[in-house]
């Protein structure tokens, strides 16, 4: 049994004004108090406590767009890479994660799922929650850096076989919402409760408020990979803005998105839609080069990864504990940034007892200073970092 106190406290929702403790061992949160109460409490003698030194008190980083970290990643998938990255996210606050899968040749994609599953269980650091799957059913036309070849025209087969394969661990899906077919998918989709993103997408208005009538009411790195805003066609931009039911992945990199365009965004989504996502690349945080992401070379310039090729942005270079001080840069509080990396996550992915400190929830925690340092991660009430009592 393990009791932080002395900590600024943010349960995923609020920002405590006063100092609390937080008392948890390896199944749950147990209590949690004001410093006040500890300074009284009689805690079992075998606890172990520990000062954070008014240090923020957080719930675990969960991040459900990921594709790899520190050189490991979903596309050069290997169960032991999954593993080595679930240990690398730890030290940088998450908690819990879905790798992100490219689409790929079908069978790839079965083995690369397999492999991921057969990781689950078995982590040292962060939770593996399940699979997002960024395709195979996206726009051509929206491609990004994902090879057209890799792509399939909605088919409620495909997805079965790709859900036998992740052996029903597949959370999350990005699908473009105009594509033929993609109603039947969607509800087969939903029935299975894989959560929809619309993502990779061309899709007119229209489109989008069919999609959003089956469901479809999360979406992929907002603002990124998806038809613009236009006057006679608002497209999926002007759908997402528009219609306060639909929740938005965003990469706070301050390269995806202009800076100025959160301001737009907080002023057009509440507080409970919006997630903060890395999109990382397996090279994120890997010293040395050659660096590459799905396939291909890729480098990094001005802020982010572009394919080497054609210098076409290839995705992030963020941790997710950056995209919480960026967005604290970019006018936002504390509150709500933290929110967006903990709580909304966990609600939107169905995660019930992640994502908050209260009591009966997951003992996924960490400690964080004003500088946005790391301090202490603790994951399922095991102390994964604690540099709090170091010498």
């Amino acid at each position: 049994m393990i009791c932080l106190h002395n900590g600024k406290l943010h349960n995923g929702l609020y920002l405590s004004d006063s100092l609390s403790a937080v008392l948890f061992d390896d199944n749950k949160i147990i209590d949690v108090f004001s410093e006040e109460r500890f300074q009284k409490k009689q805690l079992p003698p075998e606890t172990k406590i520990i000062d954070v030194k008014g240090n923020y008190i957080l719930p675990g980083l969960i991040d459900t767009h990921i594709h790899g970290f520190k050189g490991h990643g979903t596309d050069n998938c290997t169960t032991e890479g999954i593993l080595q990255m679930s240990k690398d996210l730890a030290a940088y606050g998450v908690t819990s994660f879905n790798p992100t899968m490219y689409p790929a040749p079908l069978e790839t994609m079965k083995a690369n799922l397999k492999a991921i599953v057969a990781a689950m269980g078995k982590e040292e650091g962060a939770h593996i929650m399940g699979v997002h799957l960024e395709g195979p059913f996206i726009s051509p036309e929206k491609l990004g850096v994902q090879l057209p070849e890799s792509l399939q025209k909605p088919d409620v087969n495909v997805l079965n076989e790709l859900w036998e394969a992740s052996e029903g661990h597949i959370v999350n899906m990005t699908v473009a919402p105009e594509l033929t077919g993609m109603r039947e998918l969607a509800l087969d989709a939903i029935n299975k409760g894989i959560v929809l993103q619309s993502g990779h997408t061309n899709a007119q208005y229209r489109n989008m408020i069919e999609g959003f009538q089956v469901g479809i009411l999360h979406s992929t790195h907002f603002f990124n990979a998806m038809s613009q805003l236009h006057h006679r066609n608002p497209g999926a931009v002007g759908a997402i803005l528009s219609n306060p039911e639909v929740s938005c992945e965003i990469i706070a990199d301050g390269v995806h998105v202009h800076p100025d365009l959160f301001r737009i965004l907080e002023k057009d989504k509440t507080a409970d839609k919006i997630v903060l996502i890395t999109d990382a690349l397996t090279p994120t945080v890997q010293k040395k080069g050659p660096f590459y992401a799905n396939g291909e070379e890729v480098e990094f310039v001005d802020g982010c990864f572009h394919r080497k090729s054609d210098s076409v942005i290839a995705g992030s270079a963020l941790t997710l504990k950056k995209a919480i001080e960026n967005m604290v840069s970019f006018g936002y509080s504390l509150e709500n940034a933290v929110r967006f990396a903990t709580v909304n996550p966990a609600k939107i992915m169905k995660y019930a007892k992640k994502g908050t400190i209260t009591p009966l929830a997951d003992s996924d925690i960490i400690v964080m200073d004003k500088n946005y340092k790391i301090k202490l991660v603790a994951i399922s009430g095991k102390l994964i970092i604690n540099k709090l009592e170091a010498k």
